[in-house]
């Protein structure tokens, strides 16, 4: 079983995580390639966004090869939402032409995946966001993805898809009941 944990920054990905693998402890965490990205970097431009999509799109057709089911923080959709709004964002440091290249890749990765958990953003959601983070990258990148994973020649039919909102017990409730749908 192979689980894509996607969404924009500071959407709750990491606490739903921790809670699907306290109910799964059979599960093995991939962690964010984001966290890979040299700190230094103050904006993340699209040649960094590419990186991480390559990094994701590579690492989940193998992750499983022992028999093991994965749960990844993000996938390659992730960092192809953040390519698309960069563009409309109009940054600088935006490419469409890696956003043309990072499809192809997206589309190979996702025939792996068996769930692909959405979080979108909503306020009654109410998570804390920091004054550090983007908030206009945030909401660009969560209008792109929300966009992305309804293109089915993007995530493929044999993927799972499912949008997950509310508090800490009714998101994991959603992924109990998309498992079990799945089993």
């Amino acid at each position: 079983m192979r689980i894509v944990v996607s969404g924009t920054h500071a959407s709750g990905k990491t606490t739903l995580i921790d809670d699907v693998l306290g109910a799964h402890p059979e599960f093995e965490r991939l962690g964010d390639p984001f966290e890979l990205v040299d700190d230094a970097l103050d904006e993340p431009d699209a040649s960094t966004f590419f990186e991480q999509l390559v990094s994701s799109a590579r690492r989940i057709p193998t992750t499983d090869a022992a028999g093991r089911s994965i749960i990844a923080e993000r996938g390659p959709i992730d960092f192809l939402a953040y390519l698309s709004a960069l563009d409309a964002l109009r940054r600088a440091g935006r490419s469409s032409s890696l956003f043309a290249r990072g499809l192809d890749l997206t589309a190979a990765a996702m025939q792996h995946v068996d769930l692909l958990v959405v979080l979108p953003l909503h306020h009654r959601d109410d998570l804390p966001v920091g004054d550090d983070e983007d908030l206009e990258l945030r909401a660009a990148m969560d209008e792109a993805l929300l966009e992305l994973v309804d293109d089915p020649d993007l995530v493929g039919e044999s993927t799972a898809v499912i949008e997950v909102s509310g508090d800490r017990a009714a998101r994991l409730a959603a992924v109990e009941r998309a498992l079990a749908d799945l089993a």
